[in-house]
């Protein structure tokens, strides 16, 4: 079987953030067809309880990533980690990078309070390790088409869409494919009460709204929070739920979340609006079924134009009815499965009046519905495009070729034209190029 090694950027162990859980989920799924280890290199923390399986390996040091990366036939990771160890790239083994979280268009939203400078070079450092991996990978891999488009653009620029890697497949799938997040095949299962006649501020009969994930500046809260007065004036029995204040790794609440937090309690709302902790991922399932919608709203920005709504996706495993602002294709998907109310960024009577509506619609219609769209996210069907590498592994098709970008100025001098021209077609194409210079 292929060694393969999965590099991961994220924590890991009771609580999980989405990549964490995608990389978890993704080793489970290969696990039955490549021998896999799942790496957390040294600059992630460590969980209070992390993990105890054998193919999951915690690198206290460079070393043991290295040791990991020598012992691999392919390597599959993403984010910064090409950026920090550059004998990942030098391995020369077929790399694979995993694109399915626009983080350059999230960065761009991430800290709105910090002065420009900071912004600017935060963004940079992010900019220089995604360009990084976009030169350095053999495969790529990203959510839906919308966002292959962007990343096609991406790679493009970067000079990986040229002359060798056309002739390798003038459609490009395999140099770049879709690896959306997934979902277990397996139906979520209520194991024990969580949230109603449970939690100290929602009532056994309440009806609970759910904001299944964390709180980032690229959606739209206020927005929820400022249609609960509307939601309240139909029916006192709604609570709403944020679920995930607090993310694994870090230590204190983001802007974000306090400005919700203040919002709400400025409405007078701290009987209605609970802000409740980050829960183990073996428990979610349990605070998706006892809830009766589940919501999704983001700001009108590039960000939302190429993201995939991970949270939709539990949304869909539990058969939630779902209140979701348009623009990004996961939720324009559901919406057209009739899984999903659609409504209009900023719109708070309108997220009032969409959410008093699914809390009428039948929630067995709405499961049966959600039943038929499922299985084509599970993990094990998602997993084939790296699947499909892994049986066929190999460089990309202008591996070892002279870059075709530019490096150092805006234009190439008389001697870099004429190396890059011998380089790539010998004396042909040098004689060509001198022709061209006369011309």
């Amino acid at each position: 079987m292929t060694r393969l090694l999965l590099i991961a950027n994220d924590v890991f162990g009771e609580h999980m953030a989405g990549p964490a859980i995608r990389y978890w989920e993704m080793a489970r799924a290969l696990r039955t067809r490549c021998e896999v280890i799942l790496a957390i290199p040294p600059f992630v923390a460590e969980a209070s309880h992390p993990p105890a399986r054998p193919w999951i390996r915690r690198c206290t040091d460079e070393a043991q990533l290295r040791a990991l990366v020598a012992w691999s036939e392919i390597i599959v990771t993403l984010g910064i980690v090409p950026r920090l160890y550059p004998f990942i790239i030098r391995a020369g083994k077929p790399l694979v990078i995993d694109l399915y979280d626009p983080a350059l268009l999230e960065e761009l939203a991430r800290h709105p309070q910090w002065a420009m400078h900071r912004r600017v070079g935060s963004y940079a450092r992010r900019l220089e390790a995604m360009w990084h991996s976009l030169r350095a990978g053999d495969f790529f891999l990203c959510a839906e088409e919308r966002q292959r488009d962007y990343w096609l653009g991406m790679l493009s620029a970067a000079g990986r869409l040229n002359p060798y890697t056309y002739d390798d497949d003038p459609s490009f799938r395999r140099l770049i494919d879709l690896l959306p997040f997934g979902l277990p095949a397996e139906p979520p299962q209520h194991r024990h009460p969580v949230l109603k006649g449970h939690h100290p501020a929602i009532g056994a009969a309440d009806k609970v709204i759910l904001w299944g994930g964390g709180l980032w500046p690229w959606f739209d809260a206020p927005t929820l929070v400022r249609a609960m007065p509307h939601i309240l004036k139909v029916r006192s029995d709604v609570r709403l739920l944020f679920l995930g204040v607090q993310r694994p790794g870090h230590r204190a609440p983001s802007p974000t979340v306090e400005a919700v937090i203040a919002l709400s309690r400025q409405l007078g709302l701290e009987e209605h609006v609970v802000f409740g902790d980050w829960v183990p991922y073996a428990e979610r399932e349990n605070y998706l079924l006892e809830a009766d919608v589940g919501v999704s709203l983001h700001l009108d920005n590039v960000e939302t134009r190429f993201a995939f709504r991970t949270r939709l996706l539990d949304y869909l495993w539990a058969g939630l009815p779902i209140v979701a602002t348009m623009g990004d294709p996961l939720g324009e998907r559901l919406a057209d499965a009739d899984l999903a109310i659609p409504v209009a960024p900023g719109d708070a009577r309108g997220v009032a009046q969409a959410i008093v509506q699914a809390l009428g619609r039948p929630r067995e219609a709405v499961r049966r519905k959600a039943e038929a769209l499922a299985p084509r996210f599970y993990w094990d069907r998602v997993v084939q495009p790296l699947v499909d590498f892994c049986n066929a592994p190999h460089l990309a098709a202008d591996k070892g070729k002279p870059p075709f970008i530019l490096t150092r100025s805006s234009r190439r001098t008389l001697w870099e034209k004429v190396r890059f021209a011998y380089r790539t077609g010998g004396i042909e194409a040098l004689i060509a190029e001198l022709r061209n210079r006369r011309a």
